[in-house]
């Protein structure tokens, strides 16, 4: 979890205001799969968005399946995105109440924590992420 939030804090500064273009606009995608899915209720499909490494860490601090757990996070319905930055095989992408990052995995964008908050200088606080 720590290289997680320790690698969203340094993509922060990086992060800027902008249309969001191709790699931006695939990492939003999932992003926005993610929070729907966990609004609709449909754990399947948000468990389908996740990376392997944020799945393993959430059904093993839940002690339950990945479907029944996603859905107790206490992650935000999808707000309106403000933007999206990629960087490398990582990526930020920002709604009006949270916060969502991202890697390259082998079949495309996965997201490795969401529920983020910015805490100043500090690495992000979420709610949901791998170790």
């Amino acid at each position: 979890m720590k290289r997680t939030l320790i690698i969203a804090a340094a993509l922060l500064p990086l992060a800027g205001c902008g249309s969001v273009g191709g790699r931006e606009e695939a990492a939003s995608a999932v992003a926005t799969r993610l929070l729907t899915a966990v609004a609709g209720r449909d754990g399947a499909q948000a468990c389908a968005t996740l990376a392997p490494d944020t799945t393993e860490e959430l059904e093993k601090s839940a002690d339950k399946p990945c479907p029944e757990a996603i859905l107790d996070e206490d992650l935000p319905r999808p707000g309106q995105l403000v933007g999206a930055s990629v960087f490398g095989q990582w990526a930020q992408v920002r709604f009006t109440d949270d916060t969502l990052f991202l890697a390259v995995v082998d079949d495309g964008w996965r997201v490795v924590a969401a529920g983020c908050t910015p805490r100043g200088d500090r690495p992000y606080d979420c709610t949901l992420s791998g170790s």
